[in-house]
């Protein structure tokens, strides 16, 4: 007996086309609610999550976020292909946000980039910080790989007045020839550094994640040291980075990817990743020293230091951070 589709998929299957570029479909979803109730075993330090978009363009090979088109029924390749933008985004939130109490932690682009190239015309975004521009005492964080995010400049730099504000520029590497392959849709590293220099700039809270770090490809002292002094020449307050977790509707794109670029890496991958999503406990305190010293050589600092977004235990749960 063939299983009925589920209410969110049955939307998406209604959404109606509302344009086409590069191979990829963008459609409105039509949405309940904007702000999503964090539920994690693994300790998250947020209590919120907001994705203005389902899918994403970029096309990382090891993004773990290619699940979440499964409830919307699609095939895991479909998360670059077939784009939703929320509707009615800023509206939503501004009714949500009166629930919350000050204090509340709230991070903007767990699982898409929240400045997909759909945005500069949608501005789903723009409103979901058009909305926290009119109220206060939140811990807001957000996370993105596009340069689209130095438009809203101006308004972080308002919402950075009123709330603890944190952005997240993530580079996974300075090699601008592995970025294409790796992230073949996301704008060069260089110009994310530049971005992040504009945002500086502002007087915003900002810094660079090197997340994820891939085994026998980006873990180097090298590779790490690149991206981290790139950050302190732009300015950045922090320096962060976590290993990689390959979720199993993630493994098919990435080992693929290794095949063909790092073929001398797959067996190591398959072995290292054949008993679950996470690297083991050794590795991740590896990554985790040798970031430590990073920052230490290059006078950056913690991504947490300063806004209490975190619990104690830091060290044990940044590696494991999904961002």
């Amino acid at each position: 007996m063939e299983r009925s589709p589920g209410p969110l998929a049955r939307r998406a299957a209604q959404a109606p086309l509302d344009s086409t570029g590069c191979l990829t479909e963008y459609r409105p979803l039509a949405s309940r609610t904007i702000l999503c109730r964090v539920s994690s075993s693994r300790g998250l330090p947020f209590a919120y999550g907001i994705n203005p978009y389902r899918g994403c363009e970029f096309a990382c090979r090891y993004c773990y976020a290619r699940y979440t088109h499964e409830f919307l029924e699609f095939a895991p390749e479909d998360f670059e292909r077939k784009i939703y933008y929320k509707e009615n985004a800023g509206w939503l939130l501004k009714q949500e946000l009166r629930r919350l109490k000050p204090g509340t932690q709230i991070a903007l682009g767990t699982a898409t980039d929240p400045y997909q190239p759909l945005e500069r015309r949608q501005r789903v975004t723009r409103s979901i910080l058009e909305a926290f521009a009119e109220t206060n005492g939140l811990v807001l964080g957000l996370v993105t790989k596009s340069t689209l995010v130095a438009r809203d400049a101006g308004l972080l730099k308002e919402i950075a007045q009123r709330h603890r504000l944190t952005v997240c520029l993530t580079v996974t590497t300075m090699d601008n020839r592995l970025a294409r392959i790796l992230e073949p849709r996301a704008p060069r590293p260089d110009l994310r550094m530049r971005t992040l220099e504009r945002l500086r700039g502002e007087g915003i809270r900002a810094g660079v994640l090197c997340s994820p770090v891939m085994p026998g490809i980006t873990d180097s002292r090298a590779s790490l040291a690149a991206v981290a002094r790139a950050a302190r020449a732009a300015g950045a307050n922090f320096f962060s980075a976590g290993a990689l977790f390959l979720k199993p509707c993630s493994q098919p794109t990435f080992l693929r990817f290794v095949k063909e670029n790092f073929p001398g890496q797959l067996a190591a991958y398959e072995r290292r990743y054949g008993a679950g999503a996470f690297v083991s406990a050794g590795y991740r305190r590896r990554i985790a020293d040798l970031v430590d010293a990073i920052c230490r050589e290059q006078k950056l600092g913690s991504r947490y230091a300063e806004t209490g977004e975190l619990p104690e235990k830091i060290a044990e749960l940044q590696p494991r951070l999904p961002f």
